[in-house]
C-alpha cells in the first residue's frame, strides 16, 4: 500500500478544487498593530498590513494585558503543569473562570484551550447527557459545533439559516415533552449576520428546549460590558449556555462556556475535552482576565472598532467594490470565484503589501467566495484609503464584477446543499 500517495493524492484535490490553504508567515509587530512583518518561502522579509485578523480590537497588543502576562509568567513560569484534575488548575485560572462567569451574569463558567475545544466539549456533553435529546442547529453553525453535534451521537435536525418558522415547525414536530438543545451563533462570521436571538428564545420557551449560543465573534465587541450581543440586547438571562472565546475580541487564547452551576458542573465531570488535557497556562489566564477587565469597564475600543468598520464599508462602498451589506465589525469582500478569489488575495499580499487570506468552500458555499475584511479601531483613516486604492487595482487586473446582488448570494447560501451537517471546515 502507497500511504504516501493516499495523503499526497488527497491534498492534490484540494489543489485542483482551488481550496488547498497557504499560510501566511507573519510576525505582528508589537506596539504597532495592524502591522506585521511578512516573511515568504525565500525569507524575504517586508512590513504589510493585516486586513483579516480576529484579534478585532487589538487587544493581543494592549500594555495592560502584555504585563500581566509577563508578571504571571515570572512569578509562576510559562506552563499550568497538569490537567485540571493534576495540577493544573492555577489561580489566575480560577480568577479567571470567575471573571467570565460575572460577564456573563451566569453562576459558572468552565475555561477550556480553544473556542473549537468548547464547542465541541459542551454540545456533545449536554446532549449526551439528556436522555432522547433532540439538536436544533442552525445551518450556517461553526464546524466546532457541527464536530459538537456529530460527536453527542443524538438526533439532529438542521433549521434554515435565521429561519424561525422551520425551526417552529421542527419543534412543534417534536412535540413540548422531548428534550431539545437549540444550538446557534449570535454573529455568523462569514456573513456578518445577527441570529434574531429574542425569537429563539421565545420559542425555547415554549417548547421546553435549552438554549446554547456561541457568542465568540461578538465578546469583548458588543454590550456595556463587552458580553456580546446578549449583552448588548438584554438576553442574556435568558439563554441557558453562552460559549464565548478569548482568542478574539479578548486578543489573547481559549474558549469557554458561561452557564448554571450544576450544568457546568456536568460538563466538567463528564467532557474527555475537559479532563484530559493540559490546562492553559496561569500567564495567558491572567492576560485574558486582565483583558476582560479592562473592556467591562472600558467602551473607548468597542466605539472606534464601529466607528472604523463603518467607516471601512463606507469607503469601499462608495467605490463600487462587491461589499455584502453587514450589521456587525464582518466586512465580507465578494468574488465568487475560487481562482480569483485566490488571485486577489495573493496580489494584495505581493504588490501592495496588504494580508487578507481568501475564503473559500467549504467554509462558504460554491459561488460566494470571498475576502473577509475586519476593521480594527487601530486601522486608520490612510490605512482604509490605501485598502481601497488596492482593492480596486486588483479589480482591474483581474476583471472582477463591482457591486453584489444580495439576493443571489442568499439565494446560493440558502440552496447550497440539503439540510444535514455540512463538512467540517474552518
Amino acid at each position: 500500500m502507497d500511504y504516501t500517495g493516499l495523503f499526497e493524492d488527497a491534498v492534490d484535490v484540494l489543489r485542483r478544487e482551488k481550496r488547498y490553504r497557504v499560510f501566511a508567515d507573519l510576525e505582528r509587530i508589537a506596539g504597532r498593530f495592524p502591522r506585521a512583518t511578512y516573511r515568504d518561502s525565500a525569507a524575504n522579509t517586508k512590513e504589510i498590513t493585516i486586513w483579516c485578523s480576529n484579534d478585532y480590537l487589538g487587544m493581543g497588543q494592549n500594555k495592560n494585558v502584555i504585563a500581566a502576562m509577563r508578571e504571571t509568567a515570572s512569578e509562576m513560569g510559562v506552563g499550568a503543569g497538569g490537567t485540571r484534575n493534576i495540577s493544573g488548575t492555577n489561580r489566575p485560572l480560577v480568577e479567571l473562570e470567575r471573571t467570565l462567569a460575572d460577564l456573563h451574569r451566569k453562576e459558572s463558567a468552565l475555561v477550556f484551550t480553544s473556542g473549537f475545544v468548547s464547542n465541541e466539549a459542551a454540545i456533545s456533553t449536554i446532549a449526551r447527557l439528556i436522555p432522547n435529546c433532540l439538536i436544533l442547529s442552525d445551518q450556517l453553525n461553526h464546524a466546532s459545533m457541527i464536530a459538537g453535534v456529530r460527536l453527542s451521537g443524538m438526533q439532529k435536525q438542521i433549521f434554515r439559516h435565521n429561519d424561525m418558522e422551520h425551526l417552529r415547525e421542527l419543534l412543534e414536530a417534536a412535540g413540548k415533552k422531548r428534550p431539545k438543545l437549540i444550538v446557534f451563533e449570535s454573529i455568523y462570521s462569514m456573513d456578518g449576520d445577527i441570529a434574531p436571538i429574542a425569537e429563539i428564545a421565545d420559542l425555547a420557551e415554549e417548547f421546553g428546549a435549552l438554549t446554547y449560543i456561541d457568542e465568540v465573534h461578538a465578546v469583548g465587541l458588543y454590550g456595556p460590558r463587552g458580553g456580546g450581543i446578549c449583552d448588548r440586547d438584554g438576553l442574556m438571562e435568558r439563554m441557558d449556555i453562552i460559549e464565548g472565546t478569548m482568542a478574539k475580541g479578548f486578543g489573547t487564547m481559549g474558549g469557554y462556556i458561561a452557564t448554571s452551576k450544576a450544568i457546568a458542573d456536568a460538563i466538567r465531570s463528564y467532557a474527555p475535552e475537559f479532563i484530559f488535557t493540559t490546562a492553559l497556562p496561569p500567564a495567558i489566564c491572567a492576560a485574558a482576565r486582565a483583558s476582560i477587565e479592562h473592556l467591562k469597564s472600558s467602551s473607548a475600543e468597542r466605539e472606534a472598532h464601529q466607528r472604523q468598520a463603518a467607516r471601512t464599508k463606507e469607503i469601499l462602498g462608495e467605490a463600487n467594490l462587491p461589499v455584502m451589506p453587514t450589521k456587525t465589525h464582518i466586512v465580507p469582500l465578494i468574488v465568487g470565484d475560487a481562482r480569483l478569489c485566490k488571485a486577489a488575495s495573493d496580489m494584495l499580499l505581493e504588490k501592495h503589501n496588504i494580508y487578507i487570506q481568501p475564503i473559500n468552500y467549504p467554509t462558504v458555499p460554491k459561488g460566494t467566495e470571498r475576502l473577509r475584511i475586519t476593521p480594527t479601531p487601530l486601522h486608520d483613516e490612510k490605512m482604509i484609503v490605501a485598502l481601497r486604492d488596492a482593492l480596486l487595482n486588483v479589480w482591474q487586473i483581474l476583471d472582477l464584477p463591482k457591486g453584489v446582488d444580495t439576493s443571489e448570494l442568499t439565494a446560493r447560501k440558502l440552496n447550497s446543499g440539503d439540510l444535514t451537517l455540512p463538512t467540517i471546515g474552518g
